[in-house]
Parts: structure tokens; sequence; C-alpha cells
């Protein structure tokens, strides 16, 4: 159509400008029955819900108003101590979580002790449920009055949660280390890297590459998971709801908490689908290469 002819070995496709057309008319097509289809199943839940005999205490006590806006700036005020949790553990459960999938990957008979206590590590804090690990070390380690422990109650949650996400994150580089063909580590062994060198330039930036996507999961159940520091006292967001909802009889706060988390981690999830799809494109697009 430009007037210019194909290079030599290039190949030349095509497309017929009609049935581009009806592709795209198809495609707009579909778009505005899933938006009826979207609209239509909104409205009809809306009115199943409003017309409820109870609707109109639901609404006076979940979703006041004039509730919602004399306690929503102390909740974004609250917030940003979860963002700040939130901040130092991200970093801190990569580091623990990539050093304990390496160790468990480590093949020498000499590191038994190793291989078994990050083993211990993952299958303790895998099982056990995040608040009770929030409990043990915000409840417990200060009782013991140990000289020089830190007393902090968001110390001890940030720890806690730290410790609990580092054993999911770990499995998670050991299985995108794992999901590297063994041939990579061969073949760079046989060009004379050693087994630090091999897993720094080759094993680890692909198996970082696969994980991405569970990673960002995780760390959006770790924003969420920050709230469950409000059991050992500091005044977060959900703590800070709880005030605000016992001093007034009205569960608004919570509603706003909520939708806090919501505007936050929605943005989060899209672009972790965005790097699934992408990693998935990439992935189709290598096979048929």
């Amino acid at each position: 159509m430009s007037g210019l002819a194909p290079a030599p070995g290039e190949a030349v496709v095509y497309v017929d400008p009609a049935r581009r057309a009806r592709v795209r008319g198809r495609a707009r097509r579909d778009a505005l029955v899933g938006m009826a289809s979207l609209l239509g199943f909104v409205l009809v839940v809306s009115v199943i819900v409003s017309s409820s005999p109870g609707w109109a205490a639901v609404q006076e006590t979940f979703f006041n108003g004039q509730e919602f806006i004399s306690t929503f700036p102390g909740l974004l005020d609250a917030f940003w101590l979860n963002v700040r949790i939130f901040l130092v553990a991200e970093p801190l459960i990569l580091v623990i979580g990539l050093l304990v999938a390496l160790a468990r990957t480590l093949q020498s008979p000499i590191f038994l002790p190793i291989r078994v206590v990050a083993t211990l590590y993952v299958d303790i804090f895998r099982g056990v449920p995040t608040i009770l690990v929030i409990f043990l070390l915000g409840f417990g380690i200060p009782a013991l009055r140990l000289q020089g422990m830190p007393k902090d109650a968001v110390f001890w949650g940030t720890a806690a949660l730290v410790l609990s996400y580092g054993a999911y994150v770990a499995e998670v580089f050991r299985a995108g280390i794992d999901s590297v063909h063994p041939s990579q580590r061969m073949a760079a062994r046989s060009l004379g890297l050693s087994m630090f060198q091999t897993n720094r330039h080759v094993v680890l930036p692909q198996a970082v590459r696969n994980v991405v996507p569970p990673l960002l999961n995780d760390f959006i159940s770790l924003q969420k998971d920050t709230a469950l520091v409000a059991v050992l006292g500091p005044i977060e967001v959900l703590r800070r709801a709880q005030i605000d909802a016992s001093s007034s009889f009205n569960y608004t706060p919570y509603v706003g908490a909520a939708l806090i988390f919501i505007a936050l981690t929605i943005p989060m999830t899209r672009f972790a689908d965005w790097i699934q799809s992408r990693s998935r494109g990439r992935r189709r697009a290598g096979g048929t290469s």
C-alpha cells in the first residue's frame, strides 16, 4: 500500500479490509452487549437490596454520609501507618524469601543443617496463621523482659508479617528457581562459571522474571494484612475505624477503611493482571517462534 517493495525474504501478509471491518464491528457489538449486561445486573441487584425490609437500618448504620465525612480524614491519617509498615516489610520479605529459597536448593551434604533450618522455617511459618504469629511476637517477646529487646508494638507487628510472608515468598522463589531447566545450569557450569556465578547470572534472572506475578499477589495480601497489627494496639486504619465506630455506635468508619484498602489494592491487582498477561504473551511468542 505504501509503494515500497518488501525486503528479500520478508513475508507479505494481506489482510482483507472487509474482514477487518467485520472483526472491529463484532468487537464493538460484544463490548456494548457486555456493558448492557453489567448495567442490567447492577440495576437488578440495587433494586433488590434497596427494596429489602431492613435496608433503611443498614443504610443508616453502614452508609451514613455525615458519619463518613466526619471520620474519613482520620482514617486517611491512620492509613499512613499501614503504608509505612508495608514499605518496611516488603524489601525485608524479598531478601529473606530469596535467601531461604536459595538455602533450600543447596545440594551439597555439608549444607544439610542449613537446608533443615530453612525447611523448618517455611513449614512452621506457613502453618501458623499470621495473626497468631503477631500475637506470639507482639505479646510474648516483650513479656520476656530481655535486656535491650524492643517493646514497640509496631516493630513486633512488622517483624511478624516479615517472618510469616517470608515463608510464602521463599516458596514462590523456590518454584521460580525450579522452573529454570537444568540444562541452563549445566551450560553455565560448562562455560566455567562457579555455582554462585551460575545462580547470579543465569538462574536468578530467569527465576525472578517467572515469579513476578505471584509476588505481586503476595504483596497485595500483605498490604491488607497490615491491618492485623491493630490487635497489638497501634492506631492504624482498622484501629481508628474501631475507635470511631465504638464512639458513635455506627459502622460507617469500617466501610471507609474498606474503601481506602480497595482504592490501593485494585490498581495493584490490575497491574499484576497486566504483568501476567504480558508474561503469557511472551511465552506464547517464544513457543511459536
